[in-house]
């Protein structure tokens, strides 16, 4: 994967400038040397130098500036992939209701840059998530500084074979993103020692990442409905209904909705279109039966055996003017006498 690079000069921003670019004091911190994130041996490390960075295409989870060590998953299945695409498909409904764009950036490079202006760490997450996409500080989507860009609002970590919380975390809190989401998947065959299946929501508060039960990013969605929606073969009532109320609220605070999504609003013409078709057919249907009541009464007042069916059956009285239906039911003989009167004045 080719990683993009910041222009120089805002590479060698000053902290006191990066502040001023975020709106509030730059906190994030380098996090614990390389020997005290714990990589177990699920990870592969090698040496990758700064200027191969550009070049290198393959996939990285860490990049250690001061050691030139890069640290890679030995193991990468189906299992591990499947939650990402998933979150990128489920925030692209709620993102239909909501009636503007949510986007996901996938595994960009969330880079740390040293006061000398040069890569001092870089991560990889499996998604990356903004829900303002529109903001002028976001950059990629290969690429995003911490302290130069705007945070993704959610960060997500998929766990199978691995543990976040020994490691990883520990960088994400230190460079103080807003929300992480670790999800050991239920596919998952033998998950890390001390993991179990199910979804974990990391907020900061204050300057911790503390696990929460609901999302802060996604109002009321549960780290338990979270992790059903990745992981379900289908999407259940029970998802559909939460990804259309959380598209509701977020549309509801920008005053949007889903008629600003293109597709929902073509799709709802339609169905607006066929619904007015199928009631105004209603309504004739309704307005034709009506009609022919009124015919059967008036002959019936006159003292004239009618069916119960007439003259719903003859094919003139649905096209007859209601006027020369309404003159043939008082003046005709029997029912064969009202349809030889309708024949007339169809001619005339």
């Amino acid at each position: 994967m080719r990683q993009l690079q910041a222009p120089p000069t805002e590479r060698a921003q000053t902290a006191a400038s990066r502040a001023a670019a975020n709106g509030g004091p730059f906190r994030p911190t380098l996090g614990p040397p390389l020997e005290e994130l714990d990589f177990d041996g699920s990870y592969k490390s090698f040496r990758l130098r700064e200027d191969e960075l550009t070049d290198y295409e393959g996939r990285m989870e860490f990049w250690d500036g001061a050691t030139e060590t890069a640290m890679v998953r030995e193991d990468v299945s189906p299992f591990h992939e499947r939650p990402s695409h998933r979150l990128a498909a489920l925030a692209e409904r709620i993102a239909a209701v909501r009636g503007k764009a949510i986007v996901c950036f996938g595994t960009m490079s969330l880079t740390l840059m040293g006061e000398d202006g040069r890569r001092a760490r870089m991560m990889q997450a499996d998604q990356s998530l903004y829900l303002h996409p529109e903001r002028p500080r976001i950059v990629g989507p290969q690429a995003m500084v911490v302290g130069e860009n705007h945070y993704p609002d959610v960060v997500l970590e998929v766990d199978r074979t691995t543990d976040v919380r020994r490691h990883k975390l520990k960088l994400y809190e230190a460079w103080r993103f807003p929300e992480l989401w670790v999800d050991v998947p239920d596919e998952s065959p033998r998950p890390a020692a001390g993991l179990r299946r199910g979804m974990t929501i990391y907020a900061l508060i204050g300057d911790r990442l503390e696990a929460v039960a609901v999302s802060r990013a996604f109002p009321g969605w549960t780290a338990e409905q979270i992790h059903l929606a990745l992981n379900e073969e289908r999407l259940s009532k029970g998802t559909v209904q939460c990804l259309e109320r959380l598209g509701a609220v977020l549309g509801e605070r920008e005053g949007t909705g889903p008629d600003d999504d293109l597709m929902l609003r073509s799709l709802r013409d339609k169905a607006r279109a066929e619904g007015l078709a199928q009631g105004m057919a209603q309504a004739y249907k309704t307005e034709l039966e009506r009609r022919a009541a009124m015919v059967r009464a008036v002959m019936m007042a006159r003292g004239l055996e009618v069916a119960a069916d007439f003259p719903l059956h003859e094919p003139l009285f649905r096209q007859a003017d209601v006027d020369d239906a309404g003159v043939a039911a008082f003046s005709c003989l029997d029912e064969e006498d009202f349809v030889a009167r309708l024949r007339q004045a169809a001619h005339r």
